[in-house]
């Protein structure tokens, strides 16, 4: 039978536990909220962006032409960027994004290296670890990344398609769908898709343009890119929070259960001393008489 100190101290330590578990839940809880607000509002200038893109391109005749939109096969690299979390106890989020973005690079092996950029101290560290090579090391942005913060970064990575040095863009993150859930996405950024010329509205509205469209199109398709690149850190920081709402919320549910289970030892363990006292007690005085 356990001691009852022990389990006394064991039971202690765990509500201990269970206190901090619940206090992070209820962090983590805040900030997706905080998180989630932030991803929404920026939806709408998103999508708006993408609408006035695909009506320039109706307006230039469909013939757009970019240097954005260019394929570069003699390339012998593929630029990845990968985004994880600084910090941990959020479950298998940074686990499935760096999966999805080793396959990825698994994958794409025979057609030549991938340079990846990694953000976050975790990826960083799961790469070292596997002696895997990165061009680039991002530990500096925030739980709450600003605009200001990720345009520098999707300014080099369409820097370095443009000159050619890479043949591919693509970005491994967590993709939030709804807060019951989200996926680990690898997705293409560059080289951009020719926005389709097809669609009524070009019919049933005439725009006069100044610039020409074509002049438009090039101040707005690398502002597009920089806005895909911004909405996949607000989606995985929104995941990220999810994540590790859940696991502490299954944290303290299992310190709650071990609480339990150590009490119930506890008692039988109490009860047990009890029981041998009175026998004791019974047997000197049987002796006794």
């Amino acid at each position: 039978m356990a001691n009852r100190r022990v389990l006394l101290k064991r039971s202690k330590a765990v509500r201990n536990i269970r206190k901090i578990t619940r206090t992070m839940q209820l962090i983590a809880t805040t900030r997706f909220q905080a998180a989630f607000r932030r991803a929404v509002a920026s939806r709408p200038y998103s999508d708006k962006l993408a609408e006035l893109v695909a009506d320039l391109s109706r307006a230039a005749g469909g013939e757009t032409d970019h240097p954005l939109m260019h394929t570069h096969p003699e390339a012998e690299r593929a630029a990845l960027l990968v985004v994880t979390s600084n910090r941990g106890l959020c479950g298998a989020y940074n686990a499935n994004v760096l999966r999805a973005a080793i396959a990825h690079i698994d994958a794409s092996a025979d057609a030549g290296r991938v340079d990846v950029h990694m953000v976050g101290k975790k990826g960083s560290g799961y790469f070292r670890f596997l002696g895997r090579p990165t061009v680039e090391r991002i530990t500096s942005i925030s739980d709450a990344p600003r605009y200001e913060e990720i345009e520098p970064l999707a300014t080099r990575l369409m820097q370095r398609f443009v000159a050619g040095e890479v043949r591919s863009v693509d970005v491994a993150y967590m993709r939030f769908h709804s807060a019951s859930r989200q996926a680990a996405e690898v997705v293409q950024l560059l080289p951009l898709q020719a926005p389709s010329a097809d669609g009524e509205a070009a019919g049933s509205v005439d725009y006069e343009f100044s610039p020409d469209p074509q002049a438009l199109l090039d101040e707005l398709l690398p502002m597009s890119v920089r806005m895909r690149v911004y909405q996949c850190f607000l989606d995985a920081v929104v995941s990220e929070q999810v994540a590790r709402m859940v696991a502490m919320k299954a944290a303290t549910d299992a310190a709650g259960d071990m609480i339990k289970s150590l009490t119930r030892k506890y008692n039988r363990a109490r009860q047990t001393s009890i029981t041998m006292e009175l026998l004791d007690i019974v047997g000197g005085a049987n002796a006794l008489a």
